[in-house]
Order: structure tokens, then C-alpha cells, then sequence
């Protein structure tokens, strides 16, 4: 099977340009890209779709180049939008643009060779240009009526109106195309398919500018079947730094997918073969309780964004809250991640600390006192995965793990953690 014909297969096919082309241009290796806007600190799971992408083609001999838009990231993708966004500093796009390089770095290779990666930054170009040579040499290439047409633009025009800054992003991001067909040869470039648009205003400029021709292929927008949105939790994005998505919520994302998902998630993150997936898929609908396609997935995806040592770590600790592990074994960064998503409590090292009763009731894991005082009495009372005997059970500082935390447990499956400040 041929690189279209596998991401055809993995649902990660949506337009392209003149696909009988591209699939004949891919018979040697082209230079491709993708872009990333530095819009927060960290890249999420959604931006994972399209990076993934990128390393199927190098990873099919094709010469990747990961776009970090240090200009495009100052003006704003008006895609998928119905007012403005906040802009940003320079500064702050500016430590942005370094996080978001080092991120998109840890998934490609720039390793000497044929087909070795590269990570750019649109505003080494943009930057030099003058007002006057922006407008002169590359704004009259557009013609604005084709641009009023465009989706995300005429919705806002709908909705309230748009800048000019951000009616200009269509501009930008078509320089950025043609400046990396005149440097290395590029002739095409990867997106979302709400990008679309873009992409091909970005070939009409080559051909007119340069005489030259390239391709444009998008890739859908992913769903799930219970029509939430991709990538969001309760608790918000979860997103490829450690810092901001523990390794172990990361995990538990992954692990939590929903069963009518989780098939179509293997297909569009793992790069297992078609019968490694296939089989995975047999065991799931053969017993979906025992939820192997959901770890495969999960151990996969945390392995590739974290570390495999990390993965492991991550998947001992969710043993080890539920009684099938050692708590003390683990350290202090994999149970804060742990503990993080938990109900939680703090007390001070200074101040007595409350009993056990008391903790699990402020928690709001039970409605109240004498809900926890039953759990007692009912042998489903458990301070580190110890059983608790008593009603006047007080922790001691000994009982916190790495001298900071402590798991509160209500029968099999309801967690609380306790925090020593």
C-alpha cells in the first residue's frame, strides 16, 4: 500500500489539488511542510493529527519542513473563528516560537541524511519586508473579492466584521509557500482541512511569482462519535508539555477513549501496521472490558510525546491508586501527576492534621461525616491502599508520600488526595 493509499485508510485523506499528480510526484522524494502558529506555550493533541503526518511522509523518504509561524503567530488565523484574538507580544510569541520548535523537533529526524527534517520560522523572511515591497510584490497577486469568498472570512464578515489583520493571514501564510519553494524546493504543503484555502492561495502565488506548480493536501478535522470536541476535557486542552498536561492525565486521555473511538484513533495516531491494528480491533469488539486497543493506544502516544520509561512510570502509577501497585514506589513528579486530576484537600505542616473521616468528607467525596464514618465501619476505608480500622484514624506526617501527598481511597474505585503544604 502506497503512502495515500495508507493515509486514505487512516481517515487522514481529506482534498488534494490533482491526487493522481501528487501520487506520481511521490514516487521520488519532495520537500513538504506544515505550519504551527505559536498561539499558547505548547502545542495540544489536535496540532498531533497533522505533526504525525509529517513524520509518516519522512518516514516514506520524503524531506519534511516543520513551520513555526513567528510572524503568522503575531497576526492571527482568523479559521474557525468568530471574533478577533488577543494579540500577543513579540516577546511572548517569541518564547513561544522556541517551545513550539523544540516540541515539533522531538517527533521528526534531523539526523544527517537524504531526507533529514528542518524547523523554520516564517518571521526570518517576513520580518525584512517593508511595508511598501509586502504590498508591491506580493499583495497584488490577490485578488480580494477571492479572498471575501473564503469561509472563515466571509463568516466573520457575517458575524461582525474582520480586521485587516487578520483578513491579511491568507497573504502571509501564501508567502510563507512560496518562500519555501524558492529556498528548498518545496511543492507541498499539509494542513487542517479548514486550511484549505490557504494552501491554494499559496499555489496560485508560486505560479504566478515563480512560473512554478506544487500540490496541497489536507487532512480532516478530527471528531468524536459523541460529537465532543477532539482534544478538550473538563478540565481543558491537553496538550504535549508535561508542565502543562501531566504524563499521566496524558495516559489517562488516551486510555479513557471512548469505545466507538478508539479503532479510528489507532488508525489516525499509531503508526502500528494495518494488521497489528486489525488485530486490535478483533480483540476489542472480542472483549471491549479488557480495553487492550485503549492501553496499546495509550501506552503508543505516551511513549512517542513523553518517553517509553515515562509511559511505564505513568501506567504503574494508575495500578498503584487502585491497590495493584506500590504507592512508595513511586516518585514525587509521577505521583503529583497522579494525584493531580483527584479531589483534593491541603493541610499545613504547622497545623494538626484533621482525621481521616474529616479529610475524605472535605473532599467531597461523600456527602458527609457520617457517610465516611459508614465507609469505615464497612472495611472500604483506605489511606494509602492500607485499610483504615478506625473512625479516629489521624494521619501522621510519616503517611505522606515523598513527605507531601497522601491517596485517600472509598471502596474500589473513589479517590481523594490529601496535599501537605
Amino acid at each position: 500500500m502506497n503512502l495515500l493509499e495508507d493515509l486514505r485508510w487512516r481517515g487522514l485523506l481529506s482534498q488534494s489539488t490533482d491526487e493522481a499528480a501528487l501520487q506520481e510526484a511521490l514516487k521520488k522524494p519532495i520537500t513538504l511542510y506544515i505550519g504551527f502558529d505559536p498561539t499558547a506555550p505548547s502545542l495540544h493533541v489536535g496540532n498531533l493529527v497533522v505533526l504525525l503526518v509529517l513524520r509518516r511522509f519522512q518516514l516514506a523518504g520524503h524531506n519534511p519542513i516543520a513551520l513555526v509561524g513567528g510572524a503568522t503567530g503575531l497576526v492571527g488565523d482568523p479559521s474557525g473563528r468568530n471574533e478577533e484574538r488577543t494579540l500577543n507580544s513579540g516577546d511572548t510569541v517569541a518564547e513561544w516560537v522556541a517551545k513550539i520548535r523544540t516540541q515539533v523537533s522531538s517527533f521528526l529526524d534531523f539526523e544527517k541524511g537524504p531526507n533529514k527534517a528542518q524547523v523554520v520560522n516564517n518571521l526570518d523572511w517576513t520580518s525584512p519586508l517593508s511595508a511598501i515591497e509586502f504590498l508591491r510584490d506580493i499583495g497584488k497577486h490577490f485578488s480580494v473579492n477571492q479572498m471575501l469568498a473564503k469561509d472563515s472570512v466571509s463568516s466573520r464578515l457575517e458575524a461582525g466584521g474582520i480586521s485587516y489583520t487578520e483578513f491579511s493571514y491568507q497573504v502571509l501564510q501564501s508567502l510563507d509557500f512560496l518562500e519555501l519553494y524558492r529556498r528548498y524546493q518545496c511543492t507541498l504543503q499539509l494542513g487542517g482541512s479548514d486550511q484549505w484555502g490557504n494552501i491554494v492561495a499559496g499555489l496560485d502565488l508560486i505560479r504566478r511569482v515563480e512560473g512554478g506548480s506544487g500540490h496541497a493536501l489536507t487532512i480532516p478535522l478530527l471528531t468524536k462519535t459523541d460529537g465532543s470536541k477532539f482534544g478538550k476535557t473538563a478540565s481543558g486542552s491537553i496538550w504535549l508539555d508535561a508542565a502543562m498536561t501531566s504524563p499521566y492525565a496524558f495516559f489517562q486521555y488516551w486510555l479513557n477513549t471512548d469505545d466507538k473511538d478508539v479503532v479510528k484513533f489507532l488508525k489516525v495516531f499509531s503508526f502500528k501496521s494495518h494488521e497489528e491494528i486489525a488485530e486490535l480491533e478483533r480483540a476489542h469488539e472480542a472483549n471491549p472490558g479488557l480495553r487492550e486497543a485503549h492501553r496499546a493506544l495509550a501506552r503508543e502516544l505516551t511513549s512517542l510525546v513523553h518517553s517509553p520509561e515515562i509511559s511505564e512510570r505513568v501506567e504503574e502509577a494508575a495500578k498503584a491508586l487502585f491497590g495493584q501497585g506500590d504507592l512508595a514506589a513511586l516518585d514525587e513528579a509521577t505521583l503529583s501527576g497522579a494525584l493531580s486530576e483527584l479531589p483534593r484537600v491541603t493541610v499545613k505542616s504547622s497545623e494538626d492534621i484533621p482525621s481521616w473521616v474529616d479529610l475524605l468528607a472535605a473532599t467531597g467525596v461523600v456527602d458527609s461525616k457520617s457517610a465516611a464514618r459508614r465507609i469505615v465501619k464497612e472495611g472500604g476505608a483506605y489511606l494509602n491502599n492500607a485499610k483504615v480500622e478506625s473512625e479516629d484514624f489521624r494521619l501522621q506526617k510519616t503517611d505522606f508520600l515523598c513527605g507531601k501527598y497522601a491517596l485517600l481511597r472509598k471502596g474500589k474505585r473513589d479517590l481523594a488526595a490529601v496535599e501537605l503544604i
